[in-house]
């Protein structure tokens, strides 16, 4: 079975670029736009890693990263916090809420090309 990426980010420019690459990389993306809509996802068929943006409407990536990892059946998903969000105490909340890692926009396509496959390759 293909692996999956879920894609949570309400900029369609971003959306469009990170759903290229995933597929490019040979995976199935999945996009939600907002945070109910990440959840439910989730919720619905567990994906292998998501990519989060964390300024969201209705719920932001840091309140969807906390909700997966309160979950014992999600805990296993890999996330990458991809955000405009730069500052120090940003990053260190997103690691303190369980991310993997945590990378600011404007991001390098090729750093999260290798991002997708180091967390999705064995």
């Amino acid at each position: 079975m293909t692996r999956s990426v879920l894609i949570v980010d309400d900029e369609p420019n971003i959306v469009i670029s990170l759903e290229f690459l995933v597929k490019q990389a040979g995976y199935e993306a999945r996009i939600a736009r907002d945070g109910e809509a990440a959840l439910a996802a989730v919720a619905e068929r567990l994906p292998d890693l998501i990519l989060l943006d964390v300024m969201m409407p209705k719920r932001d990536g840091y309140d969807v990263c906390q909700t997966i990892r309160a979950n014992p059946d999600w805990r296993g998903v890999r996330i990458v916090m991809l955000t405009a969000r730069g500052r120090e105490i940003d990053r260190e909340k997103g690691y303190a809420l369980g991310v993997d890692d945590y990378v600011t926009k404007p991001f390098s396509t090729r750093e999260v090309a290798e991002l997708i496959k180091h967390y999705l390759e064995p």
